[in-house]
């Protein structure tokens, strides 16, 4: 046989196998429907299990986050069959109306789809697929329920879980859930009506990992369709994976230990452990029991009160609330200085209070002292001298470069900027460049003295607590951090990749030296304004802040701040306190809630003390004028 006839056959052999095929195809889909009828019915015996969510554990190993049993009564209308109402409202403790009033509803809340092609309007609502009937019963309930359920076919139970919280604290940090809407049921086919969602905290930013792996289970169904055993003894199931624990950074007794500090005040405490960036608490006040927003039930008894309460509980001040820093810039101020060699650790100016307000104490001759007594004067010659160094016959074109490069060293310290945390809702903070003046005065229309109220934390500066609590780990680190971070182990490691990336500031490690030391003179000697500070056989750092604080022109009572890092070599704790309308100096309030937050973490306990009965009595939270 030649070639040519060969390939001939080849072809008609091909051929007739492909009709012979497509045949066969057209009739098991087209004249025979077994097949399609078969698919439908494994298709309406399919059940997902959804896993409980990831348990959380703090850094020592305290579970802060678990999960408990609860149930849904689940529907699928097709399968229900001359429903007697009368008794299945007794069953279940409803009134016949308000069972009609839920199937409507059930229909209404799928929504409508529109088709662009027919130009027709259908509901999403589907008859063969399940949907929660009434969520959330407890396990009591379900028991009164479940017997009874083969009289009413289409209805069984379906086990689910919902969160618990060991401990009422943490609020802000850890989230809550909620159900799902329409547009991400369509967007993540994880999720089906009635799934619940990270809302906020880490339960938002870590939702993929919170979440586990689905299971399916095809069931068999009793003449009544309910449910008899498991579909081909369970060949076809595959088994719904519950993700690892996560293990996060905080100190549950800590953050506990602040919230309480904290209560009748409104303000934020943020602790950070210097040598790895992972937070030990972030406390928001005032604050809220996390379990008040468990289940729909809840959500909707709680967040109407807490989203309408004037102390805006829900608010997460530690990562959104922007404040001048005060004098707590100060010690930037001094390493900027340093590091451009506009001053040495030597560099004295006198306190001159003609030039800008200060309180009574001596001309500091250095950089440590100036640090120590926190002079106004001394920090308004040395940022006049970052931001005018005379690269420029122009007073404006000079100023414009000074600020330039001045704002440069403060991002380098993470101002200015998002800190790439692992949770949601941080704001950037201000650091005022050249364009920032640019659009407030004009083009070379601004100067130093236009801008100086900068140079004491004052002004247009705004930082958020978590980025001063970061500038306090990068005191103890002499120059570096890593992003502040909660999640200390995902997936049985460590944590992401960028929580380990270390990132280095523009200033040298050799310039921090007279600036610590200025900080432990702060709490330690006389005239220093942290004396409050001190924790016995610890040595604690710190610098006070006292910010100005206005609503529109009105002056209200100023708030108290102070960051600080112990024990002063090898850091272990560094932190940052704001407390609103404290009145008085950053001494007063803030450097006292420091050093217990301090004595608690390094101890592991609190001495009861005089300090901590002031502030455990204290009540700031009204007090703004």
């Amino acid at each position: 046989m030649n070639f040519d006839g060969r390939k001939y056959v080849f072809v008609i052999i091909f051929t007739l196998v492909g009709i012979l095929y497509a045949s066969k195809l057209f009739y098991m889909q087209v004249v025979d429907d077994t097949w399609s009828l078969r698919a439908q019915q494994i298709a309406e015996k399919r059940r997902e299990i959804t896993p409980p969510r990831a348990v959380v554990f703090d850094r020592n190993g305290k579970k802060i986050v678990s999960n408990k049993t609860y149930y849904n009564l689940m529907m699928v209308q097709k399968n229900i069959t001359e429903l007697d109402t009368v008794a299945f409202a007794k069953l279940i403790g409803w009134t016949e109306l308000e069972i009609r009033e839920r199937f409507a509803q059930i229909v209404k809340g799928e929504g409508r789809y529109y088709n662009k092609h027919s130009g027709k309007t259908t509901s999403n609502y589907q008859s063969i697929r399940p949907y929660p009937f009434i969520k959330e019963l407890t396990a009591d309930e379900m028991v009164k329920i479940a017997p009874h359920l083969d009289n009413f076919p289409g209805f069984y139970k379906e086990v689910t879980s919902m969160r618990n919280y060991p401990y009422s604290n943490g609020a802000n940090i850890l989230g809550y859930l909620a159900e799902v809407n329409q547009r991400e049921v369509d967007e993540d086919k994880f999720y089906k009506p009635g799934s619940r969602i990270g809302r906020s905290g880490i339960e938002r930013f870590y939702e993929k990992e919170f979440r586990g792996t689905k299971g399916i289970k095809y069931i068999v169904t009793s003449a009544m369709n309910n449910v008899v055993g498991s579909f081909e003894n369970g060949k076809y199931d595959t088994i719904a994976l519950q993700a690892d624990p996560i293990m996060l950074g905080i100190d549950i007794d800590l953050q506990a230990y602040g919230e309480k500090l904290l209560k009748n005040k409104r303000g934020c405490i943020v602790a950070i452990e210097p040598s790895t960036g992972e937070i030990l608490a972030l406390i928001s006040s005032p604050n809220y029991d996390p379990n008040l927003l468990v289940g729909n039930r809840k959500i909707r008894e709680n967040y109407p009160g807490l989203l309408a309460n004037p102390d805006k509980p829900l608010f997460p001040r530690p990562l959104a609330s922007e404040y001048m820093p005060g004098s707590t810039l100060k010690l930037l101020q001094s390493l900027i200085g340093l590091q451009e060699g506009v001053i040495d650790v030597n560099s004295g100016f006198p306190c001159n209070k003609s030039v800008v307000g200060c309180h009574n104490h001596p001309s500091a001759s250095n950089v440590t002292d100036a640090v120590k007594m926190s002079c106004n004067p001394y920090y308004y010659a040395v940022t006049r001298k970052i931001i005018q160094q005379k690269k420029y016959k122009s007073s404006y074109k000079d100023s414009e470069y000074g600020l330039d490069r001045w704002a440069k060293y403060l991002n380098s310290f993470g101002l200015g900027k998002r800190l790439d945390t692992d949770i949601t809702g941080l704001r950037s903070g201000v650091i005022p460049d050249s364009k920032y003046y640019d659009k407030w005065y004009g083009h070379h229309k601004w100067k130093f003295s236009t801008i100086r109220s900068i140079s004491i934390g004052q002004g247009e500066v705004q930082l958020t607590p978590l980025q001063l609590a970061n500038v306090a780990a990068i005191m103890a680190n002499r120059g570096w951090y890593y992003t502040p971070h909660f999640v200390k182990k995902l997936n049985g490691d460590g944590p992401k990749e960028e929580y380990l990336v270390k990132h280095q500031t523009m200033v040298e490690r050799r310039h921090f030296t007279p600036v610590i030391e200025g900080m432990r003179r702060v709490v330690y000697e006389l005239g220093g304004t942290a004396r409050r500070a001190r924790v016995e056989g610890v040595e604690v750092c710190g610098k006070t802040g006292t910010v100005e604080n206005y609503r529109g022109q009105l002056k209200l009572r100023n708030h108290s701040v102070f960051i600080a890092f112990a024990p002063m070599d090898n850091p272990k704790i560094a932190l940052s306190v704001f407390i609103e309308n404290a009145g008085g100096g950053g001494g007063t309030w803030a450097a006292p809630v420091a050093s217990l937050m301090i004595e608690q973490y390094i101890y592991g306990e609190v001495k009861p003390s005089p300090k901590e009965q002031r502030i455990l009595d204290a009540i700031l939270l009204k007090k703004e004028r």
